[in-house]
């Protein structure tokens, strides 16, 4: 049996290519040798508040574009949180063994806090949701980013913990796979990864912008006061330039001294625009198609329920038993 691999992504702003780069590129790979279940994690982003409408049509874009990217439907699990009940049911029950001092020390939180003039608990109690959307499933691996880490070693902190009360429920899963991919900054400030929830213009690129904006972007992209590429002393800008375009092209170092050495700003960034482009093109139009087929989409999205609802389900009876719960014969 393949080890399982659980990955969330929630549907607020927009994807863009860093998570394409960074994430979507590495799902799209694991698929072929893990047992895969990609989530629409639509219960955290209600931590905020979305409103409804917009909050709908994102879950749905996020679904066509794990599609688009390449992750396929009849091997890997593509799915939307709230339609598995026993996603919030299981994250009661481990409220309930989380210690608040625990919660207190994540630094997402003490971040969103510091943003809000009231914190709702439910931003509080995220990570105790993360932790039972992974450990629902029994997920061996948990490939995250550095600014999820933390949130994966509270699972399996709270893994150990119930254990130890309760007798062994649950897989403590992996940290996280090595990255896979480039890690994308910003174009306006490129000593920040590149974020989907920062609403500055000419921040990221996401994976729907048309080409004229694509365009746009790059060229009011931050560089620095040299006039060309100077690969023995590059600025941070231009760094993540180069570095985009060697993710999208996958050319060898060799060849990118040998193009770019001595380029000047305003081709270079045409030249990595250009590339995004057509790399991006054919992910669009996946995009389109999947989304103008009638049916598609929910029928992928709802075969995808029905599939992990009997493991999740099972797990919720599981932890029950142990926890002495009344569970109906």
């Amino acid at each position: 049996m393949k080890p399982r691999v659980f990955s969330g992504v929630q549907p607020s702003g927009n994807l863009h290519i860093g998570n394409y780069l960074g994430a979507l590129k590495n799902f799209v790979r694991l698929q072929h040798d893990y047992d895969c279940i990609y989530c629409i994690v639509d219960l955290h982003a209600v931590t905020l508040y979305q409103e409804p409408l917009e909050l709908l049509s994102k879950i749905r874009e996020i679904a066509a574009l794990f599609l688009a990217a390449g992750i396929d439907p009849k091997i890997s699990t593509v799915m939307v949180q709230s339609s598995v009940p026993a996603h919030a049911e299981l994250a009661w029950m481990l409220t309930c063994v989380t210690p608040m001092g625990w919660l207190s020390r994540m630094t997402q939180f003490k971040a969103k806090a510091e943003k809000q003039e009231t914190v709702g608990d439910g931003i509080f109690q995220y990570p105790v949701l993360m932790a039972a959307d992974i450990l629902l499933y029994q997920a061996a691996i948990v490939p995250v980013g550095d600014d999820q880490s933390q949130h994966v070693e509270l699972t399996r902190d709270v893994a150990q913990r119930f254990n130890s009360m309760y007798g062994e429920t649950f897989v403590v899963p992996e940290t996280k796979l090595p990255a896979v991919g480039a890690r994308v900054m910003g174009l306006d400030d490129p000593l920040k990864k590149m974020s989907k929830s920062e609403k500055a213009s000419g921040h990221s690129v996401a994976l729907l912008d048309p080409p004229d904006v694509i365009r746009k972007k790059f060229l009011r992209a931050t560089t620095d006061s040299n006039p060309s590429v100077d690969f023995g002393g590059l600025g941070p800008g231009v760094e993540n330039l180069l570095n985009i375009f060697q993710a999208f092209s996958e050319w060898p170092d060799d060849r990118m001294r040998t193009h770019f050495s001595g380029m000047r700003y305003g081709d270079l960034k045409k030249q990595v625009a250009e590339m995004v482009i057509s790399r991006l093109e054919p992910l669009q139009q996946r995009y389109r198609q999947i989304t103008e087929e009638p049916g598609y989409l929910d029928g992928v999205l709802r075969e995808g329920a029905e599939r992990v609802a009997p493991i999740a389900n099972a797990t919720v009876e599981l932890v029950k038993r142990r926890m002495g719960l009344y569970v109906s014969s």
